[in-house]
């Protein structure tokens, strides 16, 4: 055990630093100069130099990732171009809006979605099976943004039941725990936990019928078990990919909400990925693309934490 999680963690070495040169390099690879984003087009060539060495832009490009990196193991991701503020501040109010949306949004997609999962795989080939079916299909084929788009038309501008922009009244990005914020939530977590929803019932629905079907389920029913005890053990096995599953569809959520949020103006880290691009802000599109990596590798190293606490055979791998 001790051993599994020991490599677990060494590997994650590795690839947070394949992270912090893919983050860095791949903002540059897009067409476009940053500096047209605080300079003007018939701006004097002297005024572009000195924008430049104030960015760092002058210098090789392993400088800059040397340079950036030492930066960012510190805390420090710069100031955004656009704006001047600090890109740790900005993405940190952010992250926090995306993980309070992303997080109600696995909730209920992993939960119903296991929920639908189970009660498909114990009905097979029933009528529970095809309707659980169908709508993880639906779940998965839909498009978030187009989803959103009719959410908000059909609750929003025909019926006015809901609200369609922003994190709080008045279009606010900061969040509070009460009625009036929590309306602002419901349509992007309706519209973002669709397609988390339909992978898990599909997962769940698959373990749960095949684990059925395995001879130690037949032999506890032959045993005299009951559908309770039976439901237990049929949950322990099937627990583990679950899991790994769930974990990776919130990784998902929070790095893929971009389109989300821009329909909902959810003033999180999609929506200022979005701006970050559109501006060609290197600073601040960097510094979200890092955090939003990292946070998917640290969510995969702690599922790979718990796993074995689920299942022991795990850690002996």
């Amino acid at each position: 055990m001790l051993t599994y999680l020991l490599k677990r963690l060494l590997y994650t070495v590795p690839i947070a630093l394949g992270v912090t040169l893919v983050s860095f390099l791949l903002v540059y690879i897009a067409p476009g100069d940053p500096l047209n984003a605080i300079a003007p087009a018939d701006a004097p060539a002297e005024v572009i130099e000195a924008l430049k060495v104030t960015y760092g832009l002058d210098r090789p490009m392993p400088v800059r990732y040397g340079l950036w990196l030492a930066r960012a193991v510190q805390g420090d991701l710069g100031a955004s171009i656009a704006t001047g503020r600090s890109v740790a501040s900005e993405v940190g109010s952010a992250v926090g809006n995306t993980l309070i949306l992303a997080g109600v949004a696995a909730l209920v997609g992993v939960v119903v979605g296991c929920l639908l999962g189970a009660l498909a795989g114990y009905h097979a080939g029933g009528l529970v099976d095809r309707v659980a079916t169908v709508l993880s299909v639906v779940g998965v084929s839909v498009p978030h943004y187009w989803l959103g788009l009719v959410l908000t038309i059909v609750f929003s501008v025909r019926l006015g039941w809901l609200p369609a922009m922003g994190a709080g009244p008045g279009g606010s990005g900061e969040w509070l725990w009460d009625a009036e914020h929590l309306r602002h939530l419901v349509l992007p977590a309706a519209t973002l936990c669709v397609i988390p929803l339909g992978i898990v019932t599909r997962t769940v629905r698959a373990l749960v019928a095949e684990t059925l079907n395995q001879e130690f389920v037949v032999a506890l029913r032959a045993r005299g078990l009951g559908h309770r005890a039976v439901f237990r053990h049929v949950a322990k096995n099937a627990a583990p990919t679950v899991l790994a599953v769930a974990g990776l569809q919130v990784g998902y959520l929070m790095g893929g909400s971009i389109l989300v949020e821009t329909v909902f103006a959810w003033p999180g880290t999609g929506f200022l990925l979005n701006t970050a691009i559109f501006q060609r802000d290197i600073p601040l599109l960097q510094g979200t693309i890092l955090v939003l990596c990292l946070f998917f590798v640290a969510l995969n190293l702690l599922v790979d934490l718990v796993q074995p606490l689920i299942d022991p055979r795990m850690g002996r791998a």
